[in-house]
């Protein structure tokens, strides 16, 4: 007969273990999505605004990504477009990890003509691109911000990069081309939250 195990000790009864929790998304509280004039009412509000605009981003766990770390920057509002994009399905939530039920999520019909409206309230929007003429680094992101993101592969659409005051990029020093959306979301966002301190 095998001697009996000794017991475990509980993670939370080991010193230099702290107990992990997961958090886990509350189905139950769905979260709201707002329009453009919600969105143009919270750019009117903060001084200076911190937004996170997506281009054509259909990938449900790129937006979760892109949610969660738009939280974790502070940004003000996540935009997309009404068509052709990711919407807050229960994917999207999980990856989010409750992002989705904190940063208010706008869905705008007409992207093009809402960057304008956000340039006349005084938003300078960036926009990533490959092509972009400046290093991310270069940009001064002090004031209000919107920093506008490609899908991956065929990026921003054409009339949306115009839209943009500047058209940034992201120095790459290997042999890989560019980053997935919701890395390059994070360069970008604290950046921001970097020049911002």
């Amino acid at each position: 007969m095998k001697p009996p195990r000794p017991a475990r000790a509980a993670a939370s009864d080991h010193p230099r273990q702290p107990v992990r929790q997961h958090q886990h998304t509350d189905y139950a509280k769905a979260p709201k999505i707002g329009n453009e004039e919600d969105l143009y009412a919270i750019v009117k509000a903060e001084k200076t605004p911190l937004l996170l605009i997506l281009d054509g981003i259909t990938d449900p766990h790129n937006l979760g990504a892109c949610l969660r770390t738009a939280d974790a920057a502070g940004v003000h509002a996540v935009v997309v477009p009404r068509d052709r994009a990711a919407t807050l399905t229960d994917t999207v939530r999980h990856i989010a990890c409750g992002a989705a039920e904190s940063v208010p999520f706008m869905q705008v019909t007409n992207l093009a003509r809402t960057m304008e409206k956000l340039q006349a309230l005084g938003v300078w929007l960036v926009g990533l691109a490959e092509e972009g003429g400046q290093l991310l680094y270069d940009i001064d992101l002090k004031g209000s911000i919107g920093i506008v993101m490609g899908a991956e592969g065929p990026g921003m659409r054409r009339l949306t990069g115009e839209k943009c005051d500047f058209l940034a990029r992201i120095p790459m020093a290997g042999k890989v081309e560019c980053l997935n959306v919701s890395v390059a979301t994070g360069v970008c966002l604290f950046e921001c939250v970097r020049q911002r301190k």
